[in-house]
C-alpha cells in the first residue's frame, strides 16, 4: 500500500470518529422535536442530513477501499462536495458560537462559601456539533487531496502494466510471423522437388524405350 493510501485510510477513520458524535447528538434533537410534534429547526436539520450522508459515505469508502482506489478521482469530487456542504451548514449554524452554555455562581453565606456551576445541555450539544462540523470541513479537505494522490499513483502503476503487456504481445507477434515465414518457405520448396522428380522419371522412361 502506498503512503497516500495509508494516509487516506487514517484520515477516513478520523472522520468516522468525528462524524458519529455529530449524528448522535443531532439525532437526539430531531427525536425530541418529533416527539413534541414540532418541526425541527433548519439549522439542526441541515447539519443532521449532511452529517448522516457523510457518515454513510465514510463507511462505504472504508469497506470498499479497493474499489474506491480505482475510482479515486470520483471519491475526491464527492469529498470536495462534502467540504462545501459542511461549510454551508456551519454558516447557517454560526450563531451558536456566540452562545454561553455555562453559568457559574459563587458566594458566601453564614454557613460558608458556595459554588454553583450549571451547564445548559441543549446549548452545549449544539456548540459541540458546530465545532465538530468545522473539524469535518478540514478533514474532508485533507482526504480530497489524498484521494487525488491515490488517483495519480494508481494511474502510474496502471501505465507500467500496460507497457509490459504491449511488449509481450509484440514479441509473440514476431514469433508467430517468423513461424509463418518458415512454413511458407518449406511449402514453397516442396513443389520444386516434386516437379524435378517427375521430369527425371519421364526422361528415364524415354531412354528405356529408345534402347529397346
Amino acid at each position: 500500500m502506498a503512503l497516500s493510501g495509508f494516509l487516506f485510510l487514517s484520515w477516513r477513520i478520523f472522520e468516522l470518529l468525528i462524524t458519529i458524535p455529530i449524528v448522535g447528538m443531532l439525532a437526539w434533537f430531531v427525536h425530541q422535536y418529533v416527539r413534541a410534534n414540532q418541526l425541527t429547526p433548519e439549522y439542526i436539520l441541515i447539519l443532521f442530513i449532511i452529517s448522516t450522508l457523510a457518515l454513510a459515505w465514510i463507511v462505504f469508502t472504508l469497506i470498499a477501499y479497493l474499489r474506491a482506489r480505482h475510482d479515486a478521482l470520483f471519491v475526491a469530487v464527492i469529498d470536495l462536495g462534502f467540504v462545501g456542504a459542511f461549510i454551508g451548514a456551519v454558516v447557517v449554524m454560526r450563531f451558536v458560537a456566540k452562545q454561553n452554555c455555562s453559568n457559574l455562581n459563587a458566594g458566601v453565606t453564614t454557613s460558608g462559601s458556595y459554588f454553583n456551576y450549571n451547564v445548559n445541555k441543549t446549548c452545549a450539544m449544539l456548540k459541540a456539533s458546530f465545532a465538530l462540523a468545522i473539524i469535518d470541513i478540514l478533514a474532508f479537505a485533507v482526504t480530497f487531496f489524498l484521494a487525488l494522490l491515490v488517483h495519480r499513483n494508481h494511474r502510474n502503476d496502471g501505465g507500467v502494466v500496460v507497457k509490459r503487456e504491449y511488449r509481450s504481445s509484440g514479441s509473440q507477434h514476431r514469433r508467430r510471423s517468423g513461424s509463418r515465414e518458415v512454413r511458407g518457405s518449406r511449402d514453397y520448396a516442396r513443389p520444386r522437388s516434386s516437379g524435378g522428380g517427375g521430369r527425371s522419371h519421364y526422361s528415364s522412361s524415354r531412354r528405356q524405350n529408345y534402347y529397346v
